[in-house]
């Protein structure tokens, strides 16, 4: 079998509600490419990456020239046509290569009859528990589903409980001063006391704002600390100050940043992302160093639709240890562009697919919608905020720039 073609379709898909972070804002959407890799013996696998564009949608279509002609099964070698560590510092494709691999192992799947997890060693589980995912949040065209103070995030999280059973709460923090995020992170711990807890403020917070932030929340049933300021020093500085364990996908997203936190320890818990290692591969990889050294390890979100969200699934499986649910934009999506509409949650969990390759399909008349959608809105720049035209963000954030909770958007 052989790679023929590789066909990429950049989407842009509706959000609830635009969704606020440390560093700009998702603006009511998200963009994604989703990559079709077809064969000579007409099975197509797919694939998915964040953002988009015609660059994007150029740069896959350049890859062709390494890969017509490879047999997808040759998994490491692809890594190494694509992304060698020494070329990558001139033209990195890890995310390229990610979303490549889910392809090819998509294709190796469909060809065997197998799901992906068989390929992977098989699986220790029949599903995967997600944690909510909160954000704040500015009101949507309808001016719905706004969260910016106490009362709408409380309510905000009573209604993903109520909905997905979510047992296990993450916080995006970094908008507003950590004084009051701190406030109304309490809040939640005080209200569902018998859940789990963790805080991301996207490396924003200096090292004191962190051991604050960290000394006030240590009551709480937290998972841990993600990325409260930047670095793995800063991390480190933080981590010798607090009892909190401290997670990361920002300063620790490769084998070199992982041997690094190893020989000196800044992070506990490494948060694997299908899409920043370079596919499910290079994750289960990392999870296998990690549990040598006793490390903890979760499943990162990169703000996924049901492709991508397939692959964290099929790595949720065949990891030996799940300690902590797992993230997902997920349920902030109102469409997908696989047949049959999104995944569904039960009792805060998704089932992991059993049918051959990932599992999902696309559905073509929404890939064709929101194709069109993109060639019509275009992109936007994450590290921006369009109701602060002037703000631009700035780490660590001691200038008090800051978004003020009691002015309306």
């Amino acid at each position: 079998m052989r790679i023929t073609r590789i066909k990429p379709t950049t989407v842009t898909v509706p959000l609830e509600a635009p969704l606020r972070h440390s560093n700009g804002v998702h603006w009511g959407r998200f963009v994604r490419t989703i990559v079709e890799v077809e064969t000579d013996e007409g099975i197509t696998g797919v694939g998915e990456m964040g953002g988009g564009g015609e660059s994007a949608e150029l740069a896959f279509k350049q890859l062709e020239s390494y890969l017509i002609g490879h047999d997808p099964f040759n998994t490491e070698e692809l890594k190494w046509k694509i992304s060698n560590p020494t070329a990558s510092l001139y033209n990195n494709r890890t995310q390229l290569l990610a979303a490549i691999e889910f392809a090819c192992l998509d294709i190796m799947g469909k060809n065997l009859g197998v799901p992906v997890y068989q390929l992977l060693g098989g699986k220790m589980r029949d599903e995967v528990e997600f944690a909510s995912y909160l954000f704040f949040r500015y009101p949507n065209e309808n001016g719905e589903h706004e969260v910016q103070t106490k009362e709408q995030l409380l309510s905000h999280v009573q209604e993903l409980k109520d909905k997905y059973g979510f047992r296990s709460h993450k916080l995006k923090g970094g908008v507003f001063h950590p004084d009051y995020e701190c406030e109304l992170f309490q809040a939640i711990g005080e209200k569902y006391s018998s859940d789990q807890f963790r805080y991301d403020p996207n490396c924003i917070l200096s090292v004191e704002q962190s051991v604050k932030f960290a000394k006030e929340t240590e009551w709480m049933n937290n998972d841990y600390l993600e990325d409260p300021t930047w670095g793995l020093n800063g991390m480190r500085r933080v981590r010798e100050k607090i009892s909190q364990s401290l997670a990361t996908n920002t300063v620790v997203v490769n084998f070199e940043q992982l041997a690094e936190n190893i020989k000196n320890p800044s992070v506990d818990v490494i948060l694997l992302d299908t899409t920043f290692w370079g596919g499910i591969r290079q994750c289960i990889k990392a999870a296998d160093v990690c549990n040598t050294f006793q490390l903890g390890t979760a499943v990162h979100s990169s703000g996924e639709l049901g492709v991508q969200l397939a692959t964290m699934l099929h790595l949720g499986a065949v990891l030996p240890s799940m300690p902590f649910a797992i993230d997902a934009h997920y349920h902030h999506l109102k469409d997908d562009v696989i047949k049959g509409g999104k995944m569904r949650y039960q009792d805060g969990k998704i089932k992991i697919p059993d049918k051959p390759g990932l599992g999902v399909e696309i559905d073509y008349d929404k890939l064709q919608e929101y194709a069109e959608l993109y060639n019509e809105l275009g992109g936007y720049p994450y590290d921006r905020d369009p109701k602060r035209p002037n703000w631009f963000p700035v780490l660590p954030n001691t200038n008090d720039k800051w978004a003020d909770p009691r002015k309306a958007y």
